[in-house]
């Protein structure tokens, strides 16, 4: 299969576009990494409030942090490391306003400031971040391009509905499509190179997003009709994912290429969750149903994505390398484990001790990973457990510039 060469978020990281006259300056590696560590605020405040959640004591006891717990998650950390990426990818000063809103609006809403000044800073980054998509898809359009702008929609439908009174948990559809479409639209990009990816395999892709698109809004006025269509949605991408994704290919090799796959199929059986759950019991807001969908998508998926690609989006954006060490598996298997007693054994059950056991290591193989890529930062030439592969080599930033989530 041949196809034109497209500029999308992957192509724009390896090939960019020179600023032109009067652009904002963009910032250097040291602006880019404040703007990580404010998405790592927002993760610290975000397991904070998760173990609130979970009845347990935790290091800050306020109410608020246990009420802005999935916003913080979804929004302020992960939203400003995926804004982030894409204002590097285009090369453009005035898209870096889209990560400092996010963390900033995550920074707001662990602070005493009302809860409407972080709300109103998730919508306008939200609405940035459109923006930067126009700007990806004026260089040249693509079918992957256009399943993250879908993404992007649901996620700046869900922050003006949170800012208007709506609740978290009948906005969940829209908060989960919001990152499972902008990772589904990352890796339809990435597997262009597989031969069973054509024209037809896009358009497939392009149908499944709008019709979970569609099941979204349809779920908010109408959830009897709604819930079932993301249900039948939800597995159709998964579907297409375990059909064309490379990393059906990859997980037979070894290294780096293996660890990814792994964590990527992985990430993918807990969507078959998800959508399970859409499908056959409809609407949840609340309960152990509520908690199995929300954590089998944002940390059995969502989490999982990002531990697998780490290595290639943290020396994209700081230009330091972060080796792949085995050790990595580690805080890995750990959170699939704990997750897999906390949904398929407490929540399924009806076993709360096993929810928040389950729900503590789900924390602390969070916390694990970010501890290992860190000091695998730090110390590129590290020994012991952080030692790379015998007869690897660090590979630069500029090599790992190809993929994200």
């Amino acid at each position: 299969m041949t196809t034109p060469p497209t500029t999308t978020p992957g192509s724009l990281r390896r090939t960019g576009s020179a600023r032109g006259p009067g652009s904002p300056a963009r910032p250097n590696v040291t602006g880019r990494l404040g703007f990580l560590l404010l998405g790592g605020i927002a993760l610290l405040a975000g397991l904070d409030g998760a173990l609130l959640l979970l009845g347990l004591a935790a290091p800050i006891d306020a109410v608020r942090l246990s009420a802005v717990h999935g916003p913080l998650m979804v929004f302020g950390f992960v939203g400003t490391v995926v804004a982030l990426e894409r204002a590097v990818a285009v090369r453009r000063g005035w898209a870096y306003f889209a990560p400092g809103l996010f963390g900033g609006g995550g920074i707001a809403l662990i602070s005493p400031l009302p809860v409407i000044v972080g709300q109103t800073a998730l919508v306008a980054g939200s609405a940035l971040l459109l923006a930067i998509y126009a700007e990806i898809w004026r260089k040249q359009g693509a079918v992957s391009t256009a399943v993250q702008v879908l993404g992007a929609l649901a996620g700046l439908m869900a922050t003006i509905f949170w800012l208007r009174g709506i609740g978290i948990p009948q906005l969940a559809p829209l908060l989960i499509l919001y990152l499972v479409l902008t990772i589904a639209g990352e890796r339809l990009e990435l597997s262009r190179i597989s031969p069973t990816v054509n024209r037809r395999a896009e358009g497939w892709m392009l149908g499944i997003s709008l019709n979970l698109s569609f099941g979204s809004v349809v779920a908010l006025v109408w959830p009897v009709a709604g819930y079932p269509l993301l249900g039948a949605g939800m597995l159709a991408l998964v579907g297409w994912l375990i059909r064309h994704d490379v990393a059906t290919r990859l997980v037979r090799s070894t290294g780096l290429p293996r660890y990814m796959a792994g964590c990527l199929l992985a990430g993918y059986g807990w969507l078959l969750v998800v959508g399970g759950i859409w499908l056959l019991q409809g609407p949840v807001y609340s309960g152990p149903a509520y908690d199995a969908l929300m954590h089998a998508v944002f940390l059995g998926f969502v989490m999982s994505m990002i531990m697998a690609h780490a290595p290639t989006i943290l020396p994209a954006v700081l230009r330091r390398p972060l080796p792949y060490r085995p050790v990595m598996y580690l805080p890995a298997v750990l959170l699939h484990v704990s997750l897999l007693a906390r949904v398929l054994l407490g929540d399924t059950y009806g076993w709360p001790v096993l929810v928040q056991w389950g729900g503590v290591f789900n924390i602390v193989a969070v916390l694990l990973f970010v501890l290992i890529a860190v000091l695998s930062v730090l110390l590129p030439n590290g020994t012991g457990l952080l030692a790379a592969p015998r007869g690897t080599t660090v590979p630069s930033s500029a090599a790992l510039r190809g993929s994200l989530l």
